[in-house]
């Protein structure tokens, strides 16, 4: 347990990327104080997925009272908090200025030290939070989200290989187009989750056709969606409209089984890469928001447990998606060993993982 003074050290983090606004405190003894999450779905149903401007104005909005909520949840005032964090990239660029913007501005007016965290290094090291004994490195870390769909060789808490990435979609706006093409409700939680509780609904497929996905790039260590996005809208606009698909639900849960197959397929290339270039790796951490459907959290288990001493790993399913306790935890390692990030900082929309140290500014002497 690390601690400043008498007490651990406690971080207020705030996360932008995409469309949620958040904030929270944490320690680094683990404790989470306070853990605040504003969604925008509501605004962003009618089009099928999130609306860049829509969503940074909803920062703008929604950002002061999370962060003074999570202050108040933690019953904490800004004098208790010992530094400042922020997502800085990577993600969509107005958004991120809205929580770079108020962290900067909170750590210069209350001269509090600043770190500024990458988005996709903090879900990989959600688990070194929420684990009493978390994976040693190395590990292969499967980020899975609306944003990234990539299997990542993590050799420390700042190093980082991209094995696998998409060569065109992620997985997690495949999912959010093909809700909207098949007129599948969002649950509160998002397009993903409506996907997979209508594919997990207790009722047998009806008689019409079978639906065969293709299995795009057989063999290779890389991902693609646009292909599995294409065959859906070609196989409804054949239909003559959704309204004229024979048996919906089966189509929905073809392509759910097939997005999910791509993964398994990818990442047993990426631990056969790995045995092959001698890296003793373990455990596969998984995160990212598509992390929390419980199909694809049971379908890895199984694909994994072919292996001896293999062991899947993922945090509880609220902590897959954007939150800020996995920020402020990222930052933590940095602020104490007081490296902090200048004032000056700006967000990085295109951050690269393997880039990690090279974009990290510092304070002036």
């Amino acid at each position: 347990m690390f601690r400043l003074a008498s007490r651990a050290f406690r971080v207020l983090a705030i996360e932008s990327s995409a469309d949620d606004t958040c904030a929270a405190v944490v320690d680094a003894s683990r404790r989470v104080w306070s853990n605040v999450v504003v969604k925008q779905h509501h605004l962003h149903v009618a089009n099928g997925g999130i609306q860049p401007l829509v969503a940074m104005l909803a920062h703008q909005r929604n950002m002061p009272a999370a962060v003074k909520q999570a202050l108040t949840d933690a019953n904490l005032d800004i004098a208790d908090i010992d530094g400042i964090a922020f997502t800085r990239g990577p993600g969509l660029s107005g958004c991120l200025s809205v929580a770079c913007n108020a962290a900067k501005t909170l750590a210069a007016v209350h001269n509090k030290p600043l770190v500024g965290v990458h988005h996709m290094q903090a879900h990989a090291l959600t688990v070194h939070l929420t684990m009493p004994s978390p994976p040693p490195f190395p590990c292969l870390t499967l980020l899975v989200s609306g944003g990234h769909t990539m299997i990542v060789l993590a050799t420390s808490l700042v190093d980082f290989r991209i094995l696998a990435t998409t060569a065109d979609k992620s997985i997690g706006s495949t999912i959010d187009r093909v809700v909207t093409i098949l007129n599948i409700p969002w649950s509160e939680l998002g397009p993903g989750p409506g996907l997979e509780a209508y594919c997990a609904e207790p009722v047998p497929d009806e008689e019409g056709p079978s639906y065969e996905p293709p299995m795009p790039m057989p063999g290779k260590l890389a991902f693609s969606y646009s292909g599995l996005h294409s065959w859906l809208e070609r196989t409804v606009h054949a239909a003559g409209g959704i309204e004229n698909v024979v048996n919906k639900r089966a189509l929905a849960r073809a392509f759910q089984n097939a997005a999910f197959a791509h993964l398994e397929a990818k990442l047993l290339l990426a631990l056969k890469w790995c045995k092959n270039n001698d890296h003793d790796v373990h455990h596969v951490v998984m995160s990212g928001g598509v992390a929390s459907n419980q199909l694809l959290r049971q379908r890895l288990k199984t694909c994994l447990s072919r292996f001896d001493s293999m062991e899947l790993v993922f945090p509880e399913p609220a902590l897959c998606t954007d939150n800020a306790v996995m920020i402020a935890w990222a930052s933590m390692h940095r602020f104490l060993a007081k490296d902090h990030d200048s004032y000056e900082i700006h967000p990085l929309p295109g951050w690269n993982i393997e880039d990690i140290q090279s974009h990290q500014s510092r304070p002036p002497n």
